[in-house]
């Protein structure tokens, strides 16, 4: 950490201290299947984003926010199980699945207990009766991974909890339009009386990718670059090849199909980009810009063409890392941090900014007080890596067989030359993998390194 963000988090420190009765209220904007690299504030000079491009403005950058991974192909469920649990990756998916509901205090629930009005909008991709431990109330709540953005299959708030096939409803916008309207209803009625915890879970720009005309009409794939890392095809069996991300362009990846299918990610995220302006409009507009904390965040990244892939379920950084912006009362300004971090450390974050008690069994870091060490990546059971400020491990362990690589990030960040077999880098490796293990363990990661196959017994 350099002065000036040490200074910035002291800064963000003492506004703490001083904090008035009421806390800030928080609205937490999450996209999905946005990669971090998607964002014109950010160095992507291919692509329009001027809304999320003023948050970064006027707030806190993380460009090197990741996820932990997932434990099966739908890679957001496990993200967001993280994210408001705040725990490391098996112990999130299993409390956000579990029955009973788990001794584990929610997002979204905690704020509640705190006194904040709670309100879920969008996607919920996790065990239904968690949507009611966190939320008091919401609207058009999408209980599934994917759908037409024309024809989203929506709820109203069911104060049982139950949320039954029979209440369903087809929403009758485009989901981004559809979920930003729903939240700017609620903050131009929200109660001013206490502060408020605003959840929006979008579904863009996850495919199918079919922004408005209007919008694909900004990007011609023959004018994008292809991304460097880009490969016709994977250069072994990571393990997951057949998924079906993997299976939404040909075999081997064509340049013309790649740069289509990038045309329209990137048509996706700037008509969510202008909604996403919509909200911040509002919150100007009603006088609340000045006390509410802005979050946005990704779920996971995408492929889409880069090392030969299209999908999320893999551990290279296109990947596991993901947009992080956070604006608001106490955070410093235009600053760009680049500290290892991750999504779970957003809910420590909200507490600290707020002034209120982490929960017990909260595992995440104040994104406040400076990255990380290392962080640690996990892909079902036969993906593992680890990664230090330079240096990454990837390890599979395919039909019981062992494939390593490793990188020097700060002289490959597109991950293209792996260094794992060169004689040179044997020590470097031993060491990294002696930190994955510790890693493992500390995550209670049910794989052992050292068995034949990690330990990994296929179900019957």
């Amino acid at each position: 950490m350099n002065r000036r963000q040490f200074l910035g988090s002291a800064a963000a420190a003492s506004a703490l201290t001083a904090a008035p009765s009421r806390p800030p209220n928080i609205v937490l904007l999450y996209s999905d299947d946005q990669r971090f690299n998607t964002i014109g504030a950010l160095g992507n000079q291919d692509i329009r984003t001027p809304n999320i491009d003023r948050l970064v403005g006027s707030g806190m950058a993380f460009e090197r926010a990741h996820i932990m991974g997932g434990t099966g192909g739908a890679v957001c469920v496990a993200s967001r199980a993280m994210l408001l649990t705040g725990q490391t990756l098996f112990r999130a998916t299993s409390n956000m699945d579990s029955t009973p509901p788990p001794a584990v205090t929610l997002m979204g629930e905690h704020f509640r207990n705190a006194g904040f009005s709670t309100y879920g909008i969008g996607k919920w991709h996790n065990a239904k009766p968690r949507f009611n431990q966190c939320f008091e109330n919401g609207a058009a709540i999408f209980f599934g991974g994917m759908a037409d953005h024309l024809k989203t299959p929506i709820q109203d708030y069911d104060p049982t909890g139950k949320y039954g096939k029979e209440r369903e409803r087809i929403g009758d916008r485009f989901s981004s339009e559809l979920f930003a309207d729903e939240a700017i209803q609620f903050l131009k009625t929200a109660n001013r009386s206490k502060p408020f915890f605003l959840y929006t879970a979008f579904t863009a720009p996850h495919d199918p990718r079919m922004a408005p005309e209007a919008y694909r009409n900004l990007y011609s794939a023959d004018k994008l670059k292809l991304p460097e890392n880009f490969l016709p095809q994977h250069p072994f069996d990571n393990g997951e090849l057949q998924v079906r991300d993997e299976l939404l362009a040909g075999f081997p990846r064509q340049q013309t199909e790649v740069t289509r299918h990038l045309a329209d990610y990137y048509a996706m995220i700037t008509h969510l980009d202008f909604h996403i302006g919509r909200i911040l409009d509002t919150l100007r507009a009603t006088g609340q810009e000045k006390n509410t904390i802005v979050v946005f965040a990704g779920d996971n990244g995408l492929a889409l063409g880069q090392h030969g892939l299209m999908g999320k379920q893999s551990l290279y950084d296109h990947s596991v890392r993901v947009p992080l912006v956070l604006s608001g009362p106490g955070i410093p300004r235009k600053e760009h941090r680049a500290g290892l971090c991750y999504n779970l450390d957003i809910f420590p974050t909200l507490c600290e900014l707020t002034g209120t008690k982490v929960p017990a069994g909260v595992e995440g870091q104040s994104l406040l007080r400076g990255g990380r060490d290392s962080v640690f990546f996990s892909y079902r059971h036969f993906q593992r890596g680890v990664r230090t400020d330079d240096w990454k491990l990837i390890l599979y362990m395919v039909n019981g067989k062992l494939t390593t690589q490793l990188f020097q990030m700060k002289q490959d960040p597109w991950e293209m030359r792996n260094l794992a077999a060169e004689p040179q880098s044997a020590a470097k490796v031993e060491e990294l993998r002696v930190l994955l293990k510790d890693w493992m363990k500390k995550t209670g990661d049910a794989m052992d390194l050292d068995k034949p196959n990690w330990g990994y017994v296929p179900a019957a």
